[in-house]
C-alpha cells in the first residue's frame, strides 16, 4: 500500500466524525449528530465533494457519507471538519451490509452520485440500482423515502427508470442534461471531482428519483 495510504488510514482512526465500527451505531445515529434531523446517505462517496456541498445547504438534515476505502473518505472527512460541517459524518463499510450499519426506518434519503455504470450485461448485478440493491435500500428507508441517482451514464439512467417500472416503484423525477433545465435545487448544483471531468469533456449529466415501493 502507498505510504500517502497508509498515512491517511491511520489519521482517520482518530476523526471524530468517521465512525470506524459502524456496527454500533445500528439505530442510534440520531445520538451521534444530538438531534432527530432527517438521515440522509451518499453510497460510494468517494470524496464526498456531494455530501459535504448537500450537509451545507441542508443544515436541518445529517449526511452520512458512505465508501470502503479510506483514503477517499480522509479527503472529505479533513474538509468538513475544516470547514466545521457538523451535521455530517462517514462510515467505512460495504453497500452490501447497510442493514447491519442502520435500523429500518432510520433513513430518509438516498443518494448514488456518479456510481460506476457497469455497462457489460454480466455486470449488471453490481450496479447500485439492481433491485437486490433497492430490497436492501428498502430495509433501512423510512416509508415513501427517496432514492436519487445522479449520473452521466445516460444508458444507466434509462436503465433504472425501466427497473423502476418493472419493480412496480413510484418515479418522482427524471431529468436528462440537467444544466438546460431551469429551476434546477440548489443541492443538484454541487459538482464531484467527477462531474466535472465529466462536463469539460462535453457529457450531460442526468438525474432520477424514486420511491421503492
Amino acid at each position: 500500500m502507498p505510504r500517502q495510504k497508509l498515512i491517511r488510514q491511520a489519521k482517520i482512526e482518530e476523526f471524530p466524525n468517521v465512525l470506524n465500527s459502524p456496527e454500533d451505531m445500528k439505530g442510534k445515529w440520531s445520538e451521534h449528530f444530538g438531534n432527530e434531523n432527517p438521515i440522509v446517505l451518499e453510497l460510494a462517496c468517494g470524496k464526498a465533494e456531494f455530501s459535504c456541498g448537500y450537509a451545507q445547504l441542508h443544515p436541518d438534515r445529517n449526511i452520512i457519507g458512505i465508501d470502503k476505502k479510506s483514503d477517499r473518505i480522509y479527503v472529505g472527512a479533513k474538509h468538513a471538519l475544516e470547514e466545521k460541517i457538523d451535521n455530517v459524518a462517514f462510515c467505512r463499510c460495504l453497500i452490501d451490509n447497510l442493514d447491519k450499519y442502520f435500523a429500518a426506518d432510520e433513513v430518509s434519503e438516498i443518494w448514488i452520485t456518479f456510481p460506476d455504470p457497469h455497462p457489460k450485461k454480466n455486470k449488471k448485478n453490481k450496479r447500485l440500482t439492481w433491485p437486490r440493491f433497492l430490497n436492501l435500500y428498502k430495509k433501512v428507508l423510512k416509508p415513501h423515502g427517496i432514492v436519487n441517482l445522479k449520473t452521466d451514464a445516460e444508458a444507466l439512467h434509462d436503465w433504472t427508470l425501466e427497473i423502476i417500472e418493472q419493480e412496480g416503484h413510484d418515479l418522482i423525477t427524471a431529468i436528462k442534461d440537467i444544466y438546460s433545465t431551469e429551476g434546477l435545487p440548489e443541492h443538484l448544483k454541487v459538482k464531484t471531482t467527477f462531474e466535472k471531468k465529466h462536463l469539460v469533456n462535453g457529457k450531460k449529466i442526468n438525474y432520477l428519483s424514486f420511491s421503492l415501493k
